[in-house]
This record gives C-alpha cells, structure tokens and sequence, in this order.
C-alpha cells in the first residue's frame, strides 16, 4: 500500500508535467498546454509544434 509521502510524490510529478496540443482557429493555429500557457498564433503548424515543443522543454 503506498504511503502519503508516495501519492504526493505522484500528484507532483504529473501536476508539473505539460501537456500540449496545437489549436486551429481559422487561418491560424497555436499551441496550447494543460498548464494555461498559449503560444502566439501561427500560421505556419511547424512554428506552433515547436513553440510546443520548446515549452515542454522549460522548466
């Protein structure tokens, strides 16, 4: 059975993980996280995947 200061070790890590997916709103798209961050709006899919992918990767 797994002890408080497990599940709270759990919770933390998947709180501070993002999420992203890309957002299409007509002509344009960005990117968005679970988090609340949203990227500028793109009209190129790469640029909003890379804004993604570069949030994913900051702390």
């Amino acid at each position: 059975m797994a002890d408080q200061e497990d599940i709270a070790a759990d919770l933390t890590s998947t709180l501070a993980s993002h999420s992203t997916v890309t957002v299409e709103k007509g002509r344009f798209i960005s990117a968005q996280c679970s988090c609340g961050w949203r990227g500028p709006a793109r009209r190129a899919r790469s640029k909003a995947r890379t804004d993604a992918a570069e949030h994913e990767e900051s702390p």
